[in-house]
């Protein structure tokens, strides 16, 4: 059994789920998207701007559950275009730069042709630590 994490204020979902899951000590963050409370696509075109909500947002889950970015140990990447990879990467650096987690990063498409990047996350939360 898991218990969901729903950070208060937290953007409505396009799909059933919950942003995120915890199972024991190891949360799982659901794919997230640069998405407001209305459904809109925040930063449209702005790699930079969507890529600094997205991280926000799944900071936030990783808090609600009692943890912070040290806790986050692995990442996966989902980027629209390929030429977005290092101003993804800028932004990425200010989050994760000196201590970053395990990761993957694939060029794809994604649910709406609006969103440029789709960050999950996986962290471990409890009395043994994260990273």
């Amino acid at each position: 059994m898991f218990a969901p994490i729903i950070p208060v204020g937290s953007s409505k979902p396009i799909a059933p789920y919950v942003p995120g899951s915890l199972v024991g000590e190891t949360l799982y963050v659901a794919g997230t998207l640069a998405i407001g409370p209305s459904g809109e696509t925040l930063h449209p075109g702005d790699i930079k701007g969507q890529t600094r909500f997205v991280i926000e947002q799944v900071l936030k889950v990783v808090e609600a559950a009692g943890g912070g970015a040290e806790n986050i140990v692995y990442n996966a990447i989902f980027l629209k275009n390929r030429e977005d990879y290092a101003a993804f990467n800028e932004v990425y650096a200010e989050f994760f730069g000196s201590n970053p987690p395990a990761r993957y990063c694939v060029i794809a498409e994604l649910v709406r042709d609006d969103f440029l990047v789709e960050l999950v996350s996986t962290a471990h939360i409890g009395s043994s630590g994260g990273k």
